[in-house]
């Protein structure tokens, strides 16, 4: 599948969006943000960003104040999340002009809805900036 779970947390470890491509319970989904946020959040900037949690692999970058955590099969390439996370951070900040825990915060559905334009079913078919923001554009002009 790739790609099993995105997670953006602030500083204090409290998660700001939460996208699963695989079926959790409600209280699998809370452990496993917990176990992996502490363990991420832990972490200092000398060690990499890739840690190893139960049966994924997890790439994580901060930006900001803003932590970036993709949870991914074991064989997936883990430069090639960076650079999706990357993507992410970049299409966010073209939309919402360097983008903050606020912008999301205040802008769920529209920071999801750049997610569902990127990836589905935990793959990623989309990596153009442009053709991820475009939808996004024609609602904000109709409303």
């Amino acid at each position: 599948m790739g790609i099993r779970f995105v997670l953006m947390v602030n500083k204090q470890g409290q998660t700001r969006l939460a996208q699963y491509y695989e079926y959790l319970t409600l209280d699998e989904r809370r452990a496993l943000e917990g176990e992996i946020v502490r363990k991420c959040l832990a972490r200092n900037e000398q060690q990499c960003s890739f840690v190893e949690h139960r049966n994924y692999k997890i790439v994580y970058r901060r930006y900001a104040s803003l932590f970036f955590l993709v949870g991914v099969d074991d064989d997936e390439n883990e430069l090639a999340i960076l650079e999706f996370i990357h993507l992410l951070v970049e299409t966010m900040d073209r939309h919402f002009g360097n983008v903050c825990e606020l912008d999301i915060m205040f802008h769920l559905e529209k920071a999801h809805f750049m997610l569902e334009e990127m990836v589905m079913n935990g793959c990623i078919v989309e990596t153009s900036k442009s053709n991820i923001l475009t939808p996004i554009q024609l609602m904000d002009k109709t409303s």
